[in-house]
């Protein structure tokens, strides 16, 4: 028989690890959302330099950067309401493990989403 997990402070640092592991995926989400929307900029700014002409802006990587800095935010959010549920449920004794993360392929498939969506543009404009 297992031991009681409420006295075993393994099991909260694991919590916490989880926790800390799922913020700095908010972050890292957070940080290239930004990347994405102002590298948008930075190559229409390169290309009226350098070739001298006026480019239209598709907005389409600001819509990209923006989504991912709200899919960072919602992460963190996310985590944290999470990791209270986690060890309210292990401080009462009453946590019982098992099943996939709803968080995890949630944002599994929100990224593969954002790269298809990325690829195809690619593929599309040139």
């Amino acid at each position: 028989m297992a031991a009681d997990p409420r006295n075993d402070p393994g099991v909260y640092l694991a919590a916490e690890r989880t926790y800390l592991a799922w913020i700095r995926t908010g972050l890292a989400l957070m940080g290239f959302g930004f990347v994405v929307a102002r590298f948008g900029l930075f190559l229409r700014e390169f290309v009226e330099h350098d070739r001298g002409q006026n480019v239209a802006s598709t907005g389409f990587s600001i819509a990209v950067g923006v989504g991912l800095v709200l899919a960072g935010v919602t992460v963190n959010i996310a985590s944290a309401i999470h990791h209270v549920h986690l060890t309210r449920q292990l401080n009462s004794g009453n946590y019982q493990p098992g099943g996939p993360s709803v968080l995890a392929v949630t944002v599994a498939i929100f990224l593969a989403a954002i790269g298809l969506a990325m690829a195809i543009y690619l593929m599309v404009v040139r």
